[in-house]
């Protein structure tokens, strides 16, 4: 080993962790330490596709919590439907719905803006609409990712003609610099820079999703899409 002693990955961690907790939800001192798998005792570094990890698995899940137990008691009493936006939304949704303590059920819409490009086309479709009337029901729509707001602003739009008793946007990331349409987002995990990242349900061309942290992918991989 070079340099004299690294300092243990549990550590390293902590100190970040701490630093988070100090600077309160959503604002982070820097990105995690490029690391993951800390509970097992791992060191794994980033994904070779990676920049950098932004938001690693611990401070996701702990957001996540604090979400869920603020949206129990603003639910308090009543049910939710919570509507999943396909695909991106799918890990935070899971983690979400069991942080809740009110009666939830769950539905899924399917949108296309995207395709394998790294930028919203802009054009929104629905390509899997929902199973079930949201009526007289309370709905949060429950998104991966807001930036333009080209999604969210058509599918608020189009859920809200359907008639629910109220309709709420939650999100687990959000990026300010990129919005074209305004949105008003009820419930934020966390504001990104204009970056392209992935992990967590977020994809690039179908790849990455299943990453347990979310991290800047490398401008070289998506060039040119």
């Amino acid at each position: 080993m070079q340099g004299g002693k690294r300092r243990p990955v549990a550590k390293l961690f902590m100190q970040w962790r701490d630093q988070a907790r100090k600077d309160g939800p959503g604002d982070l001192p820097g990105p995690a330490p490029r690391v993951w798998g800390i509970l097992s005792g791992e060191a794994e570094t980033v994904h070779p596709d990676g920049e950098k990890i932004l938001l690693d698995r611990h401070t996701i899940a702990r957001r996540v919590a604090e979400m869920g137990r603020q949206i129990s008691l603003d639910y308090a009493g009543r049910e939710i439907v919570a509507v999943g936006i396909l695909k991106g939304a799918t890990m935070f949704l899971a983690d979400l719905v069991r942080a809740i303590s009110v009666p939830v059920y769950l539905d899924f819409v399917a949108t296309s803006s995207y395709g394998s490009a790294a930028r919203s086309s802009g054009e929104v479709r629905i390509l899997k609409d929902l199973d079930e009337s949201i009526a007289d029901r309370h709905v949060l729509l429950v998104e991966d990712i807001v930036d333009s707001g080209l999604t969210l602003n058509y599918l608020c739009a189009n859920l809200s003609a359907r008639g629910p008793a109220s309709l709420r946007i939650c999100t687990l990331l959000n990026k300010p610099s990129r919005r074209v349409v305004s949105v008003g987002v009820d419930y934020t995990g966390f504001d990104i820079p204009d970056e392209f990242v992935v992990g967590y349900g977020l994809d690039w061309a179908g790849h990455h999703r299943s990453l347990p942290y979310i991290m800047i992918l490398r401008r070289d991989v998506y060039a040119g899409s």
